[in-house]
């Protein structure tokens, strides 16, 4: 199940409700993304005031689906749950949650790995912090191409 939408997300209802979904599972793991109060190495950049998330309705909504579906033919899930926010956000706030059920643990936390790490370098979003410095566009990270890098070997 994915969406994306403006409005915060309660992590304990969709915990309950993937629980549910999931039937007998032995693992559910969650992982919710937070603004940070400073990005990067905060030298440069200050406190952050606000986190623009931007995205292609449509084309993000498939990205996404696409991303679960290879999770889903890689790891025998039983459940998933994919919930990022756009629109302007403070310190703080949640913006991504993935969650993942399977029988075993070993899937459940590599899935849930796998996901985010897909939806950091392949999802279509884009984010714009202001400070009080200014705006600017957040640019990828290596770090994040790296991660992604290690799902791509045998």
């Amino acid at each position: 199940m994915i969406s994306i939408q403006n409005e915060d997300f309660s992590l304990g209802d969709e915990y309950a409700a993937i629980r549910r979904r999931a039937g007998d599972a032995g693992a559910i793991v969650t992982f919710t993304g937070l603004v940070r109060e400073v990005y990067g190495d905060g030298s440069t950049a200050g406190a952050v005031q606000s986190l623009t998330l931007e995205h292609y309705p449509g084309m993000t909504e498939k990205c996404l689906k696409d991303i679960q579906h290879k999770a889903e033919q890689r790891w025998p899930l039983l459940a998933t749950r994919i919930i990022h926010r756009v629109g302007e956000l403070t310190s703080c706030d949640q913006i991504v949650l993935v969650a993942t059920a399977s029988a075993h643990r070993h899937a459940a936390f590599e899935s849930a790995q796998f996901i985010m790490d897909y939806l950091k370098s392949e999802a279509p979003f884009w984010k714009k912090q202001k400070s009080e410095q200014g705006s600017s566009w957040i640019k990828s990270r290596d770090t994040d191409k790296a991660a992604l890098d290690r799902w791509q070997k045998p």
